[in-house]
């Protein structure tokens, strides 16, 4: 859309104000607001923003990257595309932006530019890649200072339906109007526990879908006098969420998955392998990315569905890399490859970017990924784990970070300035938590994702 069309439509729904908003190196979804009167040169222009916010932490502390102090602006400019009216907000849109310099070039240090760079990376190479995640959330409600589920309804029953029906169709109808596609909705494990899934889209499109679900189920739950949380492990006693991302990549122009080969195992192409082979390569250093924060990782243990070790596997969902069985009469369209290891504490950008980067180097380099695993890895003994090179992932986000600092293709993939910041920002995250304990630590993520 053009900036005219957003402010007649803006005028139209008698708007006062649109947000620009933009998902931080924290992962926290932030941003500024411009009457409707300004949209016009706002849009052109831009808001002007500080510097430091790329070093700004979830825990509200700046960290320390040099040139992000209280010197020097980049101003948020909005995409178009990404205009949508809030319904549970009066007279307010928003939509998501990049981060560009005072000359108007792109930021080094803008995660969605990023993607951007991935995107246009995949376009010279003949590829173009879809994405679509699952999202997990519970809904809960505040009771004597702390939050509790909102129900007691249990893993896909028809009571967990029931129990939440009018809030969800509220968060159902929210996301229709702002044109997200609907896929799948079930009670996921925990009590008051929720997925959906959003029909894929493009990479751009499917990052800036997660932001936008994130932002509307909130802001319907609150209508409801309940709160939603996408933190990784909210409850301590109770199942993780996730945001596993599935993707497929297609020669550009056609509608040909080179994930596809109806000759090999499960559907699943030598380009696939390769694919596989890379995000395996890569995955320790992808997680600080995919999992990123300290609560993250109370969800990655042994058993719990989540994945806990370096491997893929054919609908193995201990499997850091899932290989999904295909639909009958749909086979070609229908092949993709889960990345289990993920959760709404990380960036969608830098997560879908990073995930790219990871799978062009298998690709580029013809990495191998060996040997699909179809047991549970834990149920193996030591010994034949480390025969078949099957390896723990980080037990911590100072781990992964670790991993990241060492990993030169997606150290380049990110660019110097993003990648530092990106990591200075974590580590000061990691620091804070250090000392704190698992309660305090789950419940200040609670309301952050």
């Amino acid at each position: 859309m053009e900036i005219q069309q957003i402010v007649e439509r803006a005028g139209k729904a008698d708007l006062r104000l649109v947000r620009f908003l933009y998902c931080d190196n924290g992962g926290i979804i932030r941003g500024k607001a411009t009457s409707v009167g300004k949209l016009a040169s706002r849009m052109s222009e831009g808001i002007g923003q500080t510097l430091a916010m790329q070093a700004f932490t979830s825990v509200e502390t700046l960290a320390h990257v040099e040139g992000m102090g209280p010197i020097g602006e980049f101003r948020l400019l909005p995409d178009p595309d990404t205009f949508v009216i809030l319904p549970y907000v009066p007279h307010a849109g928003t939509m998501f932006c990049d981060m560009v310099r005072t000359d108007g070039l792109p930021w080094e240090a803008c995660p969605r530019s990023f993607l951007k760079r991935m995107k246009a990376q995949l376009t010279r190479e003949g590829l173009r890649a879809e994405a679509a995640i699952e999202h997990e959330f519970y809904l809960a409600r505040e009771q004597q200072g702390r939050f509790v589920p909102a129900d007691t309804s249990l893993c896909y029953s028809s009571i967990g339906f029931d129990a939440q029906a009018e809030v969800v169709d509220g968060i159902l109808e929210a996301l229709e109007g702002a044109g997200l596609s609907l896929e799948l909705f079930h009670p996921e494990l925990g009590p008051s526990q929720q997925e959906l899934s959003i029909r894929h889209n493009s990479i751009l499109k499917a990052a800036d879908n997660v932001c936008l679900v994130r932002e509307m189920i909130r802001g319907v739950a609150r209508q409801s006098q309940l709160y939603a949380t996408f933190a990784p492990k909210p409850f301590l006693d109770q199942a993780g969420s996730g945001a596993h991302i599935h993707v497929s990549l297609w020669e550009k122009g056609s509608a040909k998955n080179l994930f596809y080969d109806a000759q090999e195992r499960g559907g699943l192409s030598q380009c696939g392998r390769y694919f596989i082979g890379g995000v395996l390569r890569h995955l320790c250093g992808l997680l600080a990315l995919t999992c990123a924060s300290p609560n993250s990782y109370r969800r990655l243990l042994p058993h719990y569905w989540s994945s806990a070790y370096s491997i893929y596997g054919f609908d193995n969902r201990e499997a850091a890399i899932r290989v999904p069985s295909l639909f009958k009469g749909r086979e070609a369209t229908s092949i993709n490859l889960e990345l289990k290891p993920s959760d709404h504490s990380g960036n969608p950008y830098l997560a879908i970017g990073a995930l790219i980067a990871a799978g062009l180097d298998g690709l580029h380099n013809q990495i191998d990924p060996g040997e699909s695993v179809d047991v549970d890895p834990a149920d193996l003994s030591d010994e034949e784990r480390e025969r078949r090179g099957i390896e723990r992932l980080p037990a911590s986000l100072d781990e992964a970070l670790d991993a990241l600092e060492q990993d030169q293709v997606l150290l380049a993939a990110l660019g110097p300035l993003l990648a530092t910041s990106y990591i200075a920002v974590k580590r000061s995250e990691a620091a804070y938590f250090a000392d704190k304990t698992p309660e305090e630590e789950a419940r200040q993520h609670f309301y952050k994702y």
